[in-house]
């Protein structure tokens, strides 16, 4: 390449790295408003090691949190630990993880599709991703479980790196070991994924046996040790480990039981319904119109997937190295998880990275065929529907998140009592009240009183001060109550009580 087209060629990636920045640090940790119930949890369990060296179950460093009784992905927590330690408990600080994680990713896609197509179909496979719905809404808040595309991404990008520097080999072990530790269900797919791109490249000539990769098998094999003893725990086959360092621990409720052959007809269909429609229906996946990657984008899908497939099939053939292969392989298992478990998107979520690749690769077929000017006119389109999603996302989109997150609990929980007991709705998750009031852990444990003790997903009567209630039709008259906007406030009011709004949700204080 000329020198001059190298600096253009770097001049635009960096424009399209400042538009994805940009997508995703603006007004970052206000929108979306309010706090998931996940990343609550998440962060508490957190600010739990972080404090005491245990989670708030009381297993040192877990390479699994107990959590909500089955369990919760830890790399995201602790992941958390350092920016808390600097910045504080805060929600802004809890999402720089999944913010980092995502804004890396957009590198890491560069550096992937330069092995599979041209200097020009890379950019644009960039700008894609930057400008991806998708992607924009998960880097923004911190689903633990969503930080998976991103290690899967760096895991193949250092593969790639590896086949032709093997130096690289062990830091892709080490993100795809780590990617374990983001989304417990990669452990179903991940090692065949992985098994299948060491087959191929070793049939390419690309890959063999050398210090590099067995360092490479040796770093994934200690990462994934731990969580095959975990299995080993939950499975019955061996009790807990409990160190000063580690600890693998026997879960309340294990859910093996969501993979189901039987059921493939009917995940099918939901996968294919979420695909089609670019929807699953829950506000936090969901951007309505502008759907996973534009609605537009599906045909292009098609055609990129059908380029890939007979590209690695006439490499394949010549014993040359296929990188569409790879992605492929990512792309059929991410499809099969969709499969095995009725899933939504942030459940489906390794397959999207991949289908954003087939998606940029049938453009760039299509835009060959319309001239030199092609790839700027899809480019132009994209980002025209960019700037209508991002209108979109900070108007009316943050107001309906902001409800699903139940945006103005901290400010009613620092606007409730102090020292007596306060009601909180049944529709406030827990982890939102332990989050805000960076609830001590001890306490929690030593006062938390459960309704569904053991269970899957654990519900609380109370802990401390507060005090959880549904479906209040009389009031005490005397304690403050702390409301969701699906609660009837009417008998509040009717008692005497005032209501004090703090975005969507209110504090409902009696007379004095």
């Amino acid at each position: 390449m000329k020198e001059t087209g190298r600096k253009t060629n770097n001049i635009i990636f960096i424009a399209i790295l400042l538009i994805g920045i940009f997508a995703r640090v603006y007004r970052f940790g206000s929108v979306p408003g309010g706090i998931n119930q996940d990343e609550a949890f998440a962060a508490f369990e957190a600010l739990s090691i972080l404090r005491t060296g245990a989670d708030s179950f009381g297993y040192r460093f877990p390479v699994y949190l107990t959590a909500w009784g089955s369990g919760m992905n830890a790399l995201e927590s602790y992941l958390m630990i350092p920016f808390i330690a600097l910045f504080g408990l805060k929600t802004w600080v809890i999402r720089l993880p999944q913010l980092i994680a995502a804004i890396l990713t957009i590198p890491a896609v560069y550096s992937i599709m330069r092995k599979v197509t041209s200097e020009k179909g890379a950019l644009f496979a960039v700008l894609l991703l930057a400008v991806c719905p998708w992607h924009v809404m998960l880097s923004r808040w911190g689903l633990e479980s969503n930080l998976a595309p991103a290690f899967l991404s760096f895991g193949l990008c250092f593969f790639f790196k590896g086949l032709d520097e093997r130096k690289y080999l062990p830091l892709s072990a080490l993100f795809y070991g780590l990617s374990l530790y983001a989304y417990a269900t990669l452990w179903i797919v991940l090692p065949f994924m992985l098994l299948a791109q060491v087959i191929y490249a070793i049939y390419a000539g690309k890959l063999g046996f050398n210090a590099a990769s067995v360092n490479a098998f040796a770093v994934l094999a200690v990462l994934a040790l731990p969580l095959i003893l975990f299995v080993a725990v939950n499975c019955g086959l061996i009790g807990e480990v409990k160190t000063w360092f580690i600890s693998i621990p026997r879960l309340l409720y294990m859910r093996a039981g969501e993979i189901s052959f039987a059921s493939i007809p009917e995940n099918a269909k939901n996968l294919f319904d979420i695909i089609a429609s670019q929807s699953d229906g829950l506000s936090w996946n969901n951007a309505e119109k502008y759907g996973i990657i534009y609605p537009i984008s599906m045909p292009f899908a098609v055609i990129g997937l059908i380029s890939a497939v007979v590209s690695a099939i006439r490499k394949m053939k010549a014993h040359a190295c296929s990188h569409e292969l790879p992605i492929l392989i990512w792309l059929i298992f991410g499809i099969l998880v969709g499969l095995l478990i009725k899933v939504n998107i942030n459940r489906v979520n390794l397959l999207f990275i991949p289908l954003v690749l087939m998606i940029s690769l049938g453009i760039e077929c299509v835009a060959s065929g319309i001239g030199k000017r092609g790839m700027a006119i899809f480019a132009a389109v994209y980002l025209i529907l960019f700037i209508g999603f991002e209108s979109y996302y900070f108007s009316d989109y943050a107001d309906r998140i902001a409800g699903s997150f139940g945006s103005g609990l901290e400010e009613a929980l620092d606007a409730a009592p102090k020292d007596e007991t306060v009601f909180v709705s049944s529709y406030i998750s827990y982890p939102k009240i332990l989050f805000y009031t960076e609830y001590p852990v001890e306490e929690y444990a030593e006062t938390v009183e459960y309704t569904n003790y053991p269970s899957a997903f654990l519900s609380v009567k109370r802990f401390g001060r507060f005090e959880f209630v549904s479906g209040v039709t009389s009031p005490d008259g005397e304690h403050a109550y702390i409301l969701s906007r699906y609660d009837d406030r009417a008998p509040f009011t009717d008692a005497g009580y005032t209501i004090e709004v703090f975005g969507n949700t209110y504090l409902a204080l009696p007379k004095k």
